[in-house]
């Protein structure tokens, strides 16, 4: 299994995220899963990298062919993928990774992980997405989704469709006990009087 991790391209962060996300890498690589990942060499992206690489895993960079510059992109890569846009890298990591992990960070992350949730939302793909919270650091944006779905702009029954872990270990574990959920667009309706917040929870915590 190749597992697709997005996450921030700046070391300007705490170093908290920095060692959190290598250890993500490195168990990954320890439970034999393979690492699809924009191919930077810096911040998050690069300690996803790195935790690969010391675990003896496989790694799949993809990157547009204009960040192909001295120091931007991770070296030890076993497989580089280079596109022609931004929208075709994301296709790549879309279509060679089995499962999806957004670590912190910022515009970039965002919408990579909007983006693949969206589609899933739209039954374009039916893989597992994980928010690594490391450091409570989407607390805000778990709030921001449910604030729109009580104001009724997301459907509640969206929430089967992502889960928020606070740990590499239980991103992890959740991936490996993942099971499709019953979900059509064509027929949210039912799907709000079945799933209530409190049963996903409930799930998750038996997973």
């Amino acid at each position: 299994m190749n597992i697709c991790v997005y996450g921030a391209s700046s070391n300007a962060i705490d170093s908290i995220y920095i060692s959190e996300v290598e250890r993500l890498g490195e168990l990954m690589a320890q439970k034999g899963y393979g690492l699809v990942f924009g191919a930077g060499a810096q911040g998050l992206m690069g300690a996803a990298a790195r935790g690969v690489t010391k675990g003896g895993g496989t790694i799949i960079g993809v990157a547009p062919s204009f960040f192909n510059v001295d120091g931007v992109l991770y070296d030890k890569c076993t497989e580089m993928i280079f596109t022609e846009t931004m929208r075709e890298r994301k296709q790549t990591m879309e279509d060679r990774a089995d499962a999806f992990i957004m670590t912190p960070g910022g515009f970039g992350t965002f919408e990579e992980f909007y983006e693949i949730l969206t589609l899933k939302q739209l039954k374009r793909h039916s893989k597992p997405i994980v928010v690594l919270n490391t450091n409570h650091y989407y607390d805000n944006m778990r709030d921001l989704i449910e604030a729109a779905m009580d104001q009724h702009f997301i459907k509640p029954a969206c929430r089967v469709l992502y889960q928020f872990c606070n740990t590499p270990e239980e991103a992890l574990s959740y991936i490996e006990d993942y099971v499709e959920p019953e979900f059509d667009i064509r027929n949210m309706r039912m799907l709000e009087e079945t799933f209530t917040y409190d049963m996903v929870e409930k799930t998750a915590k038996t997973r």
